[in-house]
């Protein structure tokens, strides 16, 4: 039977955002499903709060923002445009089911790596156990912003009792991203971050985000091979 049901037509016409059902807004009328999809069915409070936004009424990061989440360690904090987030929620599902695993399809069509031993002992000094590729579905921020991932073959240390890297993995980290993208860009327009391993979408696959503010997109796809991300292709 259909959701619809205990209303009356043109009731169900009339609803005002805060009435309709978190997982019918920002989907056009005509496209309503007839009860709630499964890939949105059992998604957390933080989800249904931002999945009931109108995207119109989203504000997205400034660049000043997304420093002080990252520089304060609340990656938390970062989310989605509401309809990105829909359609990022409903991709997932169809991964699993297509692939198994949402980290079985990177590994396959995004790094496409066939094998995940690096070649090196020492952290970054092969370009084979590295790879730069654009955030697939980005977070809500200033579209002047560019998100990278930077995916490599090799752990990058965590210490257990806090959930985030250790000094030398960040310094390590630190070096890189000087290395790679501060000598193109002004280093206050570059900030890196690694997830809370809690946080992780992705968890066999190590790898870790840098954003770029404003940065010559040219450059980006010099670093990235003129990577395209799965939201713009799939748009």
């Amino acid at each position: 039977m259909s959701v619809y049901a205990d209303y009356p037509a043109n009731s169900v016409e009339e609803m005002t955002v805060e009435e309709l059902p978190f997982w019918l807004v920002n989907v056009p009328k005509n496209e309503w499903p007839a009860e709630c999809p499964d890939y949105l069915a059992d998604t957390g409070a933080k989800n249904k709060e931002i999945l009931s936004t109108k995207d119109e009424d989203y504000r997205r990061h400034t660049w000043q923002e997304v420093t002080a989440i990252i520089k304060s360690n609340r990656i938390d904090h970062f989310c989605r445009v509401p309809s990105d987030l829909r359609r990022y929620l409903g991709y997932m599902a169809e991964l699993e089911k297509s692939y198994g695993s949402v980290m079985k399809f990177v590994i396959q069509e995004r790094l496409q790596w066939t094998d995940l031993t690096p070649q090196s002992g020492v952290l970054f000094s092969n370009s084979a156990d590295i790879k730069i590729l654009y955030n697939d579905w980005p977070y809500g921020v200033d579209e002047k912003i560019v998100h990278l991932v930077v995916w490599t073959k090799f752990d990058l240390e965590d210490d257990p009792s806090t959930d985030d890297l250790t000094p030398k993995a960040r310094k390590e980290i630190d070096d890189f991203v000087n290395q790679t993208f501060c000598t193109r860009l002004k280093p206050e327009n570059v900030i890196w971050f690694k997830n809370w391993r809690s946080l992780k979408s992705i968890q066999a696959v190590e790898h870790f985000h840098v954003m770029l503010f404003d940065p010559d997109m040219d450059f980006v796809g010099e670093v990235t091979q003129n990577d395209v991300p799965m939201a713009k292709k799939l748009k």
